[in-house]
C-alpha cells in the first residue's frame, strides 16, 4: 500500500499541474441589469462610479441618497470552501445600511445543511445601524449587558464562523467606499461636548482663550485674489476704498454648554436646548458676518445649506446646515454682532457628529467671495477665504474607541471552555497513546475504555463542538494557496483547529491512525454500529485480499476528483463533497433532505457487516490522512521475526486489513486500533509468546 500511496501522490501532483490553467478567475462585478432590481422603491440605481461594482443610490427626485456595491469585487475575504460570501450593500449618505442581501456563497455550513433562509436573515440585522457602530457578531461575553456602545448581532448556532467571515468582508468593503466616496464619514466614535464640564465664562474669557474667531479681510485684500481675471475691476467699492473692510466674520462653537452660555441670552438659550434635546448629535456652530461681504445670497433658503459658507476637516467636506434658530445674543456681546444679527447676518449652523466632524479638532471654515461680470448673462467668479477654528478639547469628552478584537480571539473567547475541556481530551489521549499505549492495550477493559473514548468523540467532539474535520478544510486551502487568498478562515473555528493541529502534529507520530481511528466522529459511529451488528450476529462480509486492495484505490480517485473540481470547477464542489456523510451526521443530526440521510444511514448499517467500510474504501480525508503519513517518522508497533512467518494471528484479526502476509504494518491504512499491541504483548495470545513459554517450560521439565 505504499507504492499505492506513493502512485496516488504522483497521480494527484499530475492532476493539480494540468488543472492549474483552468483556475477560476476572481469573479467581476455583477452588471447594472443584474443589481437594479433589486433597489427597493422609491430608490433607484444611479450611475456607476467605478470599476469596482459601486453604483450611486437616486432617491425618488433623482438625487444622491448614497452607494450600493457588492462586497467580493472589494473586500474577497474567503469562506470555508475557499470563496467569498457576496454581499449587496446598500448605504445612505451618512453611512447607514439601508440594505443588506446575500447575493452568493459556498459556505458548507448552508449548502443542503442549515437552511439557508437563516443565514439571509443574518443580514437583516444591518438595517439602521452605522458603519460608525462598533459591530459586534455575537454577545456579551459574561452575564448581562458589558454597558458599552458596541452593538451585537446575533450569529447563527453551528455558522458562526461562516457569519464572522461574511461580517468582516461587508465591513471591510463598506468602509472602503466610506473613505473613497463618502470622505465626511466617519468610522469611529466622535467626540462630543461633555457635559460634565461647567465653567463660569464671560464673553472677553472667550475672546482671551481663542474660543471665538474672528477674521477680517479688506477690499484690498480680495482685490488681489481677482487679480488678472475677468473679475478684476468689477467691484468699484474695493477699487475706491482699498483699506475698508470688506468681511469681519466672527465663529464660535455654541456645543459645549460653558460657551454657549456666554453668548446667548437666556431666551437664545433656551431655544438651543430645546433643538438639541431633538438633534443631540449635531454640533450648533454661530458664524456672524459684520462686514458687507454677508453669509448668504439672496436665494438663500432657510434650513437649508448655506451657499457662500462651507467647512472643511482633515482634507474631507463637512456638511453644514442652517438650524433655522432665532438668535439672541448676550447683552455682553459687543453690539456689531448684535447688530448684524438683528438685520440677518448671523446664522446657527449645525453639523452631525456622527458623519465625521470632531469638534475638539481643527477644522476650515471656507466662504466664497462672489463677483459678476457682464450685464445681461453674467459670468460668476469665487475666491475662497479660509478661516481656521479649534475649540479647546477641554469642553469635550470622546468614547472609548472600540478596538475590534482579532476575528480569531472572538471566536476563541466564545468558545473558551469547549476548547479548554479539548484541550484535556486531547492531551489525555496523547499521552495514553504514547509512553502509555502498552499499558492501554493491555488494560483487561480495554474495549470498554475506547468505546467510552469514542463516544465522548461522537458527543462531544462531533454533535456538541462540531468539530468534524472534513475534506472541505484542505480543499479551501488549496484554493486560498493557488489564488494567492488568505487563510484567515481557519482561525474562525478555533475548535477544529486545535484538532488539525494534533492530527497533523500525529501524522508524524503514528501516521493517520490517531484522526481515523480515535478523533472521527462519524469514524466512531461506524466503530459502534459494527459492534451492534456483531451483537445482532449478522453475516459479516470481508472482502478478499485482492478486493480489499483494489477497493482501497478507490478513497485516492475520490481524493484527485475533488482535487481536480476545487481547480477546475469549484462550483461543482459543494455537491460533490456530499460523498463525506459528515455534514448530515455530525452537522446536522441527520435532519436534512431524506437521500442525505439515506446515505449517511447507509453507510452506517454497511459497517454492521462491513467493518467501517466508508473509511477504508471511500473517504477522501482518509486518502488525504493515509498520503499525509508519509512524514511518519517511526514504526511505532511492535514486531518480531516470527511475525508473518509462521504466525500470521495479528494479520488475521485486524479487521482494516492494515498487516501484511509478512508481519509488517501498513501505516496507511492502520487505523490505531491497538488490537495487533494487545496481541503482541499477551503472552496468552501471541503465538510467538506462547511457544516461547511452552520451550521454557519443557527444558525446566527436562532439566
Amino acid at each position: 500500500m505504499r507504492g499505492l500511496a506513493s502512485y496516488a501522490t504522483r497521480l494527484a501532483v499530475a492532476a493539480l499541474l494540468w488543472l492549474t490553467a483552468c483556475l477560476p478567475v476572481r469573479a467581476e462585478p455583477l452588471p447594472r441589469e443584474a443589481i437594479a432590481p433589486l433597489i427597493v422603491a422609491p430608490m433607484e440605481l444611479g450611475e456607476a462610479v467605478n470599476d469596482k461594482g459601486v453604483y450611486e443610490l437616486l432617491n425618488s427626485g433623482g438625487g444622491l441618497a448614497g452607494y450600493v456595491f457588492e462586497t467580493e469585487p472589494m473586500a474577497p475575504l474567503p469562506g470555508f470552501s475557499g470563496a467569498p460570501v457576496n454581499m449587496l450593500v446598500t448605504l445612505d449618505t451618512e453611512g447607514r445600511f439601508l440594505d443588506v442581501q446575500l447575493l452568493s456563497h459556498n459556505e458548507p455550513i448552508f449548502v443542503s445543511g442549515l437552511p439557508e433562509k437563516l443565514f439571509y436573515d443574518f443580514f437583516e440585522q444591518y438595517q439602521g445601524h452605522s458603519i460608525s457602530d462598533s459591530l459586534v457578531v455575537g454577545s456579551p461575553y459574561g452575564t448581562g449587558s458589558d454597558g458599552s456602545a458596541l452593538v451585537y448581532l446575533d450569529g447563527v448556532t453551528k455558522a458562526t464562523a461562516s457569519v464572522r467571515i461574511a461580517h468582516e468582508s461587508l465591513l471591510a468593503a463598506a468602509l472602503q467606499v466610506a473613505r473613497e466616496k463618502m470622505g465626511g464619514v466617519s468610522a469611529g466614535p466622535p467626540s462630543y461636548p461633555d457635559p460634565a464640564v461647567d465653567e463660569d465664562l464671560t464673553w472677553d474669557d472667550l475672546v482671551e482663550q481663542g474660543l471665538v474667531t474672528r477674521h477680517v479681510v479688506t477690499n484690498g485684500e480680495i482685490d488681489a485674489q481677482f487679480a488678472g481675471t475677468v473679475w478684476a475691476d468689477d467691484d468699484p467699492e474695493a477699487s475706491t476704498d482699498p483699506e475698508g473692510i470688506y468681511l469681519d466674520l466672527w465663529l464660535v462653537d455654541l456645543g459645549p454648554r460653558s460657551i454657549a452660555r456666554a453668548v446667548l441670552s437666556e431666551a437664545g438659550l433656551a431655544t438651543l436646548d430645546a433643538f438639541m434635546a431633538i438633534s443631540d448629535t449635531d454640533e450648533p456652530l454661530l458664524v456672524v458676518e459684520t462686514a458687507r461681504h454677508g453669509l448668504v445670497s439672496e436665494e438663500f433658503v432657510r434650513n437649508t445649506s448655506p451657499d457662500w459658507v462651507a467647512a472643511e476637516q482633515g482634507g474631507f467636506p463637512i456638511a453644514l446646515r442652517d438650524a433655522d434658530l432665532l438668535i439672541e445674543l448676550h447683552e455682553d456681546v459687543p453690539w456689531q454682532l448684535q447688530e448684524a444679527v438683528d438685520f440677518g447676518a448671523g446664522l446657527i449652523l449645525r453639523t452631525d457628529r456622527r458623519l465625521g466632524f470632531d469638534p475638539a479638532a481643527p477644522w476650515l471654515l471656507k466662504v466664497e467671495a462672489v463677483r459678476e461680470h457682464g450685464m445681461f448673462q453674467p459670468e460668476i467668479g469665487a475666491v475662497t477665504i479660509e478661516i481656521p477654528h479649534q475649540t479647546d478639547a477641554r469642553f469635550f469628552a470622546r468614547p472609548e474607541a472600540y478596538v475590534p478584537s482579532p476575528p480569531w480571539l472572538d471566536a476563541l473567547r466564545a468558545r473558551g471552555v469547549d476548547i479548554a475541556l479539548l484541550a484535556v481530551l486531547l492531551a489525555g489521549l496523547a499521552l495514553a497513546l504514547g509512553p502509555g499505549m502498552t499499558r492501554l492495550a493491555g488494560h483487561r477493559h480495554f474495549t470498554a475504555i475506547r468505546l467510552g473514548v469514542l463516544a465522548v468523540v461522537t458527543g462531544f467532539v462531533g454533535w456538541w463542538g462540531q468539530g468534524q474535520l472534513s475534506i472541505v478544510t484542505p480543499l479551501a486551502a488549496l484554493r486560498a494557496a493557488l489564488e494567492g487568498g488568505s487563510y484567515a478562515f481557519l482561525l474562525y473555528d478555533p475548535f477544529s483547529l486545535l484538532i488539525w493541529v494534533v492530527v497533523i502534529a500525529g501524522l508524524v507520530a503514528w501516521g493517520r491512525g490517531l484522526f481515523c481511528g480515535w478523533l472521527c466522529p462519524f469514524g466512531a459511529m461506524q466503530e459502534f454500529a459494527a459492534h451492534l451488528g456483531r451483537l445482532l450476529r449478522l453475516p459479516q462480509v470481508e472482502p478478499s485480499a485482492a478486493w480489499d486492495a483494489r477497493l482501497k484505490y478507490l478513497k485516492y480517485v475520490v481524493l484527485v476528483g475533488l482535487v481536480g473540481l476545487a481547480v477546475a470547477a469549484p462550483g461543482a464542489l459543494d455537491a460533490a463533497v456530499e460523498v463525506e456523510p459528515f455534514k448530515t451526521a455530525v452537522t446536522t443530526f441527520f435532519l436534512r433532505e431524506w437521500y442525505y440521510v439515506a446515505y449517511s444511514g447507509g453507510l452506517l448499517l454497511l459497517s454492521m457487516v462491513l467493518f467501517k467500510g466508508f473509511c477504508r474504501y471511500f473517504c477522501p480525508l482518509g486518502a488525504l490522512m493515509a498520503l499525509g503519513g508519509v512524514v511518519r517518522g517511526r514504526d511505532w508497533i511492535a514486531r518480531r521475526e516470527a511475525c508473518g512467518s509462521p504466525c500470521q494471528l495479528c494479520r488475521v484479526k485486524c479487521r482494516y486489513g492494515a498487516i501484511k502476509k509478512s508481519g509488517a504494518i501498513d501505516y496507511s491504512e492502520c487505523f490505531q486500533c491497538l488490537d495487533c499491541v494487545t496481541i503482541h504483548d499477551d503472552p496468552k495470545q501471541c503465538v510467538p509468546l506462547i511457544l516461547a513459554g511452552r520451550g521454557r517450560r519443557s527444558a525446566m521439565a527436562a532439566k
